[in-house]
């Protein structure tokens, strides 16, 4: 018999900036055991910085898999600005960046919205300027921009920051920042994500190392090489793009989230409950099994694409200390807390 579903949606103002959309309430009633099979959305942090990878060529792409949350619609909002055109039809997303009207973003809404900051890399390389805020959701200082802008610098661009937006653009008549050889302090996955972007259109060959090695710089990789970008060596921490003159079209799907997976596999344990999951890529999710299996449930692939837990007699205690893919994902560690309490922080 086929799993039943297990419901997961949550009812949102239709408005994004009404009211209610500040004051919205989750009540919960606890004490129940969970049954059934999940179907996890796709990355967000994949789509968010695919779509601003969209940019990178002048003919439509099509994205699958989109899921749908506010950060979508809000990247959607600054790709607009812009003088992208977007068509949603589910889960798929047309966008054509054939016309660029603007390289400048709009503060309101790159304020309310870190992850619009990707855009910097594909507006540069393929209109040779871009002026984009600082990050918004983040106090100054606790999320730097300071390796995105280096990284671009050392391929040839002038940066500055100037009243908390940072301008960039491309000297001389050639148009094109020129390949480099990129050190990152720290395996940042938004510089790596933004540097990559920026040298698919680049001349010459750039080198990312101490590159971040999650799965969404993976997907993003896979993303410009369906597009026609020379990657090689995403998902270890050496990156070698060799630059194009321009990417084509193409029909991309998502990876499905890690953290959504690896939420609701917590769900199982917190509860005690047998629950199936797909599509997920149990790669993604290593560290995290780990860490249940020693709580004291069993997760077995159950098929193509597909894991079940199964919870043990008992809850034991187990140490935690986060890291960088392949390690304990930093945004899984607040929902491992929920075992009965059980888990300890290292």
């Amino acid at each position: 018999m086929e799993d039943a579903a297990i419901v997961t949606s949550i009812s949102l103002p239709n408005s994004l900036t009404s009211p209610e959309a500040d004051s919205a309430v989750l009540e919960i009633t606890g004490g129940a055991s969970l049954s059934g099979h999940v179907v996890i959305s796709g990355a967000k942090n994949s789509a968010l910085v695919v779509m601003a990878g969209a940019l990178l060529s002048a003919q439509p792409c099509r994205v699958r898999n989109i899921p749908h949350l506010v950060d979508i619609e809000r990247m959607g909002e600054v790709l607009s600005a812009l003088g992208v055109k977007l068509t949603r039809q589910g889960h798929d997303l047309e966008i054509d960046a054939s016309t660029i009207a603007h390289t400048k973003a709009p503060y309101d809404l790159v304020s309310r919205l870190r992850a619009s900051f990707f855009v910097i890399g594909p507006l540069l390389a393929r209109m040779g300027v871009a002026r984009i805020p600082l990050p918004g959701g983040c106090a100054i200082g606790a999320r730097p921009v300071e390796l995105h802008v280096r990284g671009l610098q050392a391929m040839g661009a002038n940066v500055h920051i100037d009243h908390g937006t940072v301008h960039a653009y491309i000297p001389g008549s050639g148009g094109r920042l020129r390949g480099a050889k990129i050190y990152l302090d720290y395996p940042s996955v938004g510089a790596t994500e933004t540097l990559m972007m920026a040298a698919t259109l680049a001349d010459g060959e750039t080198i990312i190392e101490n590159a971040a090695q999650e799965p969404e710089v993976t997907d993003l990789a896979n993303f410009c090489r369906a597009m026609g970008a020379r990657i090689r060596g995403a998902g270890t921490n050496t990156i070698t793009i060799v630059g194009v003159p321009s990417l084509h079209s193409t029909d991309y799907g998502i990876i499905p989230d890690r953290i959504e997976a690896g939420t609701f596999l917590v769900a199982g344990a917190i509860t005690r409950s047998e629950i199936t999951l797909s599509p997920v890529i149990p790669e993604h999710l290593t560290a995290v099994i780990a860490k249940l299996q020693k709580v004291g449930g069993q997760v077995v692939e159950d098929g193509l694409g597909r894991v079940r837990y199964i919870p043990g007699d008992v809850i034991a205690p187990v140490d935690i200390q986060t890291g960088p893919f392949p390690g304990f994902p930093t945004d899984m560690q607040a929902p491992v807390y929920g075992p009965d309490g059980a888990v300890r922080r290292q």
